[in-house]
């Protein structure tokens, strides 16, 4: 089910929070529970039913190995235990995500064939099984003991953090589910929710939607691309995936608000970033952190001398270039941000002397290079599209590029207005460079949801309200978030 579709906004949100607030004022506090973790299941189920399968196996499996590696004695066999659990956990991950891709390269490099098999990849199983790797390394640790089995399925399957994270840890989630005060109804709560839902809903809608009709033109007919367009078309997935991941972040934790619940930060601002350390500080915070806590630091961190550091922050991104997906283009991504932060750790003190501006464009500029591969289908397409870019150019845009951008809004504006009519007769490309531009100017200039502290007020509800219904209204096709592919 897609936050941003019908049956979500208009069925399933409202009786999920009328079930749940309403077992808990009559002091079903434990049903309440159980009901938020079957609506979970729903929620997860609907996009196929076959995931709900995989997600229970899993959940009860990991659950299983950590009671066994709690209730044991002995370090070393507590240590087999975890490594169980650990490798299960890679197994699931590397069938459904990796076996083809793994199959397709030994055939490249060997005289050997295979058939291929038609492997659904259930969505987020990246998120939810990385979350339970975490309680699993935990519980080796002996953290997770006052959790149950319902606390723990809650955990792992709330349906807001489900499929696109963030990767939220215990600590931060469990308590929260157990304190008296988060269960009962608070005005001031829900209207915060409500103001970042829809706040989330229109980045998603309005604006990386329409950015996306432009990115799939683009990669559709890379081949026939002018420099200029590719350059148009690497820019607007850039901003594209900045709104979409932004606006599912708003919406994750705007519906988590609403159940009282707090998820940590995700996203803050990225593009705002003068450095790519900057910006690993601030885009997908969850999985930087996670791959920081049980990767970077048992390879040693910055212990071990900077050879060593530089080597492990390679690592570490080669693996979050894999974690994205099962292809050689997500590998070049994170091999190339693992070299660009080795670059920043490098030569740190002469970067900080570089002027803001500068510092900034370079980062936005890299950024904007690499989203191509994370974007392309083949490296073939990327090569080819990166290729155009840094070509002698043509200064000619597509008609059908530009016709991307003709929404009804400007249409409206246009037809009651004849002067700005009659303006884009003479400027045909205006819809687009008012997009863009608008994009560039709410990603950059102004504080994000997260820095400005909520109070509820009638010009914050007079907004959420023009949103929401800007945003329903404008739901003429469903769109999944890019991160649902991860």
């Amino acid at each position: 089910m897609l936050f941003n579709s019908y049956i979500f906004i208009l069925f399933f949100l409202p009786l999920n929070l009328f079930l749940y607030f309403g077992l808990n004022r009559i002091g079903k506090e434990w049903l309440a529970k159980v009901i938020l973790i079957g609506m979970s299941l729903w929620f997860y189920a609907y996009f196929h039913v076959v995931y709900l399968v995989i997600i229970v196996f899993s959940v009860l499996l990991n659950y299983c190995i950590s009671k066994v590696i709690l209730k044991l004695q002995q370090n070393s066999i507590r240590k087999v235990f975890l490594w169980i659990g650990l490798l299960s956990n890679i197994s699931v991950i590397f069938y459904f995500k990796y076996f083809n891709f793994f199959l397709d390269n030994i055939e490249l490099i060997s005289s050997w064939e295979f058939e291929t098999r038609q492997i659904l990849l259930p969505l987020g199983i990246s998120f939810f099984t990385f979350q339970q790797i975490s309680y699993l390394v935990d519980s080796y640790k002996k953290e997770t003991e006052k959790y149950t089995f319902i606390d723990y399925f809650l955990f792992v399957t709330f349906f807001p953090q489900l499929v696109a994270g963030p990767i939220v840890l215990h600590e931060e989630m469990l308590p929260q589910f157990n304190e008296k005060k988060r269960k009962i109804f608070s005005h001031e709560y829900f209207a915060k929710g409500v103001y970042l839902f829809a706040m989330g809903l229109f980045k998603k809608v309005m604006i990386a939607d329409v950015l996306g009709k432009g990115v799939d033109w683009g990669f559709a007919n890379y081949q026939v691309l002018t420099g200029l367009e590719a350059v148009i078309v690497s820019l607007l997935y850039t901003l594209q995936i900045y709104f979409d991941f932004s606006g599912y972040c708003d919406m994750a934790m705007g519906i988590a608000n609403m159940f009282h619940i707090d998820l940590p930060l995700n996203f803050n601002s990225p593009y705002k970033a003068v450095s790519i350390l900057d910006f690993w500080q601030r885009w997908h915070i969850s999985l930087t952190r996670f791959l920081r806590k049980y990767i970077y630091f048992p390879l040693g961190g910055s212990r071990k001398g900077l050879p060593r550091t530089l080597i492990n922050v390679i690592i570490v991104f080669l693996v979050s270039g894999i974690w994205h997906g099962a292809a050689w283009t997500f590998v070049l991504w994170g091999l190339l941000h693992g070299l660009a932060n080795a670059f920043c750790r490098l030569f740190k003190k002469t970067w900080e002397r570089v002027p803001k501006i500068l510092a900034w464009l370079c980062t936005f500029v890299f950024l904007d290079l690499t989203w191509i591969l994370f974007r392309a289908e083949s490296t073939r397409q990327a090569g080819h599209i990166l290729k155009t870019i840094f070509s002698p150019w043509e200064m000619r845009v597509s008609e059908s590029l530009l016709n991307c951008f003709d929404l009804l809004e400007f249409t409206y504006v246009e037809e009651h207005i004849q002067v700005l009519g009659n303006l884009i007769e003479q400027m045909p490309y205006l819809h687009l460079l008012i997009v863009v531009i608008l994009a560039l100017a709410i990603a950059l200039i102004p504080k994000n949801n997260h820095e400005k502290e909520f109070k509820p007020s009638v010009w914050n509800g007079m907004l959420t309200v023009m949103l929401m219904i800007w945003g329903v209204f404008s739901l003429s096709g469903l769109s999944t978030f890019l991160y649902f592919n991860f």
